[in-house]
């Protein structure tokens, strides 16, 4: 019996590129004052289904459930409010939790796991907590507790609407958006 090649993958919403540009800026300033440039290597993004390996003989269903999902979803209003913290690893842009996002990713945790047995086992353990990560992993604790200092207080605030999701592929060393998937409606 021949392996199946696996890669990793994970489905998130991103943003549009004049937030992306901002949040790759606050990323550089973490990478450039406090040495953490892990969050450097996807993109600015909400993560709605964590990593996950997936056969690439699969891809295609894969793809198919992921258009049939998004292909019934209204378009999201996305809310970033300021920044928060996972202590003592992680710095985030704040993501309001609206209804409509909390909904969204119900329905496509529940989607996932019904028609391809995807889950995450984690993510049923404690509840959605939507973030956009701009410092983590490798961010000492030192260094957490003086960035800490310098962005809780740090004003930020964008509204976008999220109008498709998007599946990210890992190349080894980076992500890399690989397919959108549009909602039903690109107006709320």
């Amino acid at each position: 019996m021949m392996l199946q090649s696996q890669r990793l993958y994970f489905i998130a919403l991103l943003p549009p590129e004049e937030i992306q540009d901002y949040a790759n800026q606050i990323k550089q300033y973490f990478a450039d004052k406090y040495d953490s440039c892990h969050a450097q290597k996807s993109p600015p993004h909400i993560t709605l289904q964590p990593p996950f390996e997936w056969a690439d003989t699969e891809v295609l269903a894969l793809e198919k459930c992921l258009e049939d999902f998004a292909s019934r979803q209204k378009s999201v209003p996305i809310t970033l409010s300021g920044f928060a913290a996972f202590a003592p690893r992680v710095i985030y842009i704040n993501v309001v939790r609206s209804p409509e996002l909390l909904t969204l990713h119900a329905d496509l945790m529940a989607h996932l796991e019904s028609h391809l047995g995807i889950v995450d086992r984690v993510g049923k353990t404690r509840p959605f907590a939507p973030h956009m990560t701009v410092a983590f992993k490798d961010l000492t604790r030192q260094n957490f507790k003086a960035a800490w200092s310098e962005f809780e207080k740090r004003e930020l605030h964008f509204e976008f609407t999220a109008s498709n999701l998007t599946l990210l592929l890992h190349d080894g060393k980076w992500w890399n958006a690989t397919t959108e998937f549009p909602f039903l409606s690109s107006t709320i």
